[in-house]
Parts: structure tokens; sequence; C-alpha cells
């Protein structure tokens, strides 16, 4: 069994869903089970009317859901009956702007449409290719706790659910399902956070030992560098799940971090393609990637960073600082992504500031406390580096002229990461990239 999922690109349109049924059929002989996100940039639409409608304008909420309304209608050539869903976000506009307050289950009642609307326009519009396609509401497989707009898959009942229901309905048609939507056991709707459809797409494959876990985006696969960065980056063939995990969370946009999570737990493989050129092989990642002549794999970025830089001689030699330092930063429930630190002083970096004010304003109690906004992380990963002194000293050769803010080597030995400001992210990345893929192997680069 295959399970492909297909982001919002690939389903923006009548057109984009044609090449998608298309790259479906030529792979009908394996079964697939199709996760499909929403279309193009509904997941916004639906989250702005929302919005629109918590701040009493009721109107101008329901005239642009009429409009997200004629769009799905249009693209969907009225092969299925999308009325219920528009009529119970009428309705849910209607208890918004009534009540005034958006709470984080009506978000998620609002959110959750998107990908309700597309399941059913890709499973009709499959079906009129010929192929045979059933729709499965994917609420009632994907059973989660009740922490809505992040909700956390509750594993083993959802593991139960998908094995009851799916391998009947795929022995003989498509399965296609909303990716990122789920319920509690009660039934109520929760959703897995921005990005879950992949997420969706990994729990369903690793529920049902598929084969193979195939993202199809926009663009040929990982790739050297970020794009919208440095263009001309060259394509991973191959890496690891740690890498891929690494590089997900640092920036990597083709790749939803928790993806590759319950397909390391089965060991099943993830493959990323571009539905646009599906010729192309895309980038493999499995548990153990081949060794690679180039000890770097990809150079992942993190812009909008800040730089939270903590002193305290007052804490010298004394036990619990770093304790109650990162005790602040948990109450406000704000992640720290990479840290430095020595006996009265501790660096750390943030990509949520919303709540850095009260978090500052606490840890002035007992310390010194600067910051710096428009910061970048600049993240180096590769499990070869592992086996191969003076990367580092490689990577502050190729910086002589960056000013590096701060820099952190994880445990796993497999990533390096810097900060630079932001007007020297472009620049660092170039010198960085020219350093360590001037002559890509071609076994694992094209």
């Amino acid at each position: 069994m295959l399970v492909m999922k297909f982001g919002g690109t690939s389903v923006e349109s009548a057109e984009a869903i044609g090449r998608v049924a298309e790259i479906v059929r030529a792979r009908a002989s394996r079964h697939p089970v199709v996760v499909v996100s929403a279309m193009g940039k509904t997941t916004n639409a639906l989250l702005a009317l929302a919005s629109t409608a918590a701040a009493g304008e009721r109107d101008r909420a329901l005239s642009m859901l009429c409009a997200l309304s004629d769009f799905h209608r249009r693209e969907s050539a009225q092969l299925v009956d999308l009325e219920p869903i528009f009529e119970e976000l009428g309705e849910l506009v209607n208890v918004v702007a009534t009540g005034g307050e958006l709470t984080p289950r009506l978000s998620d009642a609002f959110a959750s449409c998107g990908e309700r609307l597309s399941s059913l326009i890709v499973t009709a519009l499959l079906q009129r290719g010929g192929i045979e396609a059933v729709h499965l509401d994917s609420r009632s497989v994907i059973i989660t706790d009740g922490r809505h707009t992040q909700a956390a898959p509750r594993l083993a009942e959802t593991f139960a659910r998908l094995s009851a229901v799916v391998p009947g309905l795929a022995r003989d048609r498509v399965v296609v399902m909303g990716g990122f939507i789920a319920s509690t056991i009660e039934g109520v709707t929760t959703t897995l956070g921005r990005g879950g459809s992949d997420y969706t797409a990994s729990i369903v494959g690793a529920g049902l030992d598929a084969e193979e876990i195939q993202i199809w985006t926009d663009v040929d696969g990982m790739l050297t560098c970020d794009p919208t960065i440095l263009p001309g980056g060259h394509r991973v063939k191959v890496c690891s799940f740690a890498e891929a995990a690494e590089l997900a969370y640092f920036g990597a946009k083709v790749l939803h971090p928790a993806t590759v999570l319950p397909a390391i737990d089965k060991n099943i493989p993830v493959r990323i393609l571009n539905s646009r050129r599906p010729d192309v092989d895309g980038t493999l990642i499995v548990a153990d990637a081949p060794p690679c002549a180039n000890e770097i794999r990809s150079i992942a970025c993190k812009r909008a960073i800040t730089l939270v830089n903590i002193v305290s001689t007052r804490m010298l030699m004394a036990h619990g600082f770093l304790r109650r330092v990162f005790e602040i930063f948990d109450r406000f429930e704000t992640a720290v992504d990479m840290i430095a630190t020595s006996e009265v002083s501790v660096s750390l970096t943030i990509d949520d500031a919303r709540a850095l004010d009260a978090i500052c304003a606490e840890i002035e109690a007992f310390a010194d406390v600067s910051v710096e906004s428009d910061q970048s992380i600049v993240c180096l990963v590769g499990d070869d580096m592992r086996r191969t002194p003076g990367v580092a000293a490689r990577i502050f050769s190729a910086l002589s002229d960056v000013n590096v803010r701060m820099i952190s080597q994880g445990a796993s030995l497999r990533n390096i990461s810097l900060v630079v400001s932001s007007a020297d992210l472009h620049r660092a990345v170039e010198c960085l990239h020219r350093e360590f893929f001037d002559s890509p192997d071609p076994s694992a680069f094209e």
C-alpha cells in the first residue's frame, strides 16, 4: 500500500487535480491512499473570515464565504454537493459574530472545512477521470486529544481504526482523505496544526504499514539550500530521517517537522516529489542514508528569529540558574531553538516573541537581559560531518567577513547552527554553499 499526500498547490484548481489524477492512475496497482491539503490558500481564507466574524463584521464575513463557495463550486464542476459544508460555515459565522469570540474549538471548526471540501472535490474529479475512488472522512479514523488547533494524535486508537477501515476500501479503490483534520474520541473536530497534512500522511502510512509515504509538492525535493534565499541549489537525492528532521525543524519548508516521526517508528521510507514534474525522482528519506563525499547534506535557514542574552554575575557558581531561566520560558509556553551557555550567562533564540516582554520582566529580577531582533539561524546538516574533522574550521573560514552572533553544535554532531543578522543571511548562505557544494557528489546530489 502506498500513501500519497498532495499539498495545497498540487490541488489548487481543477487543472492541478487533473495532474494529480494522472499521477495516481500511474500508481493504481500499489493501492494508493491519497491525503490532500486544502485547495490553495483556502485555510488562510477560512481563518480570515472567522476573524472577520469575530470582529463583528458579519456581512463582510458572509461575503468572503460566498467568494470561497463560488471558487470551490467552480473548480468542482458541480460534481459533488458541497452545500452542507457551506451551510455549516454560515452557521459558524453567525455564532462567532454574535458571541464575538473565536475560541480554539471554533477555529478548528472553521479551518477543518478546507480539507473536507478538497477531499470531496478530489474524489469526484478522480471518479470523473475514470478512477475508482472513495472518500473517507479523516475525522472518523484520526483520533486526537482535545488540544484544539494543535491536537496530538492518539496513535493506538488511530491505528486500530485505520487498519479496520482502510484496507477493505483500498482493495479495489483509491481512498481519498483530508489531511490536517481529526476528531476527539467524542467526535469533536480537531486539527493537527498548520502543515499537519504531512503529519496525517505519516500517521496513515504508519498505521497501515505502507511501503512508502510520498509527499507531493511544488518543488523537486529537498535542495542543498533554500531557493528563496539562494537559487541554484542541488537536489538532494537521499537523506536520513535524522537529517530530514533537523532540516525541517530549522526551516526546510518542504517537510513538516513532525512528519518523519511515525515513519521513523515503522521505518517507512518517505519520498518528496513534484506534482508538476512527476518524472523527477525527488528526495528519498530513509533510516540510514549512504555515506556521501560532501560532509554537509543541506543548509537550512530560519528567519525572523529573536536572540535573547541573559547575564547575571550574581548567579556566579549559584545552583539553579538555568533551571530558573527555562522555567520562565516554559511557563509562557515559548519554545527555545538554540542555546549557548557559560557560568553566568546564557544566549538563546526564539521564533515566537509574543510573550517576550513578560518573560524579560521576570528574568530581570535576577539577571540583565538584552534582546536582538531580526536575526536568522543558518543550520548546516549532515550525518557525515560526525566522521569528518575540521568542518567548523571551514565554516568560520567561509564566514570570515560575516559577524556570527552565536554558534551551537547539536549533541548528535550532525548539525552546526549559527545566528547571523538577517541582513547578512544571503551572504552567509552563499559563502557556505560555495564552500561545501562546489563539487557535489553525483551519487547524492543532482
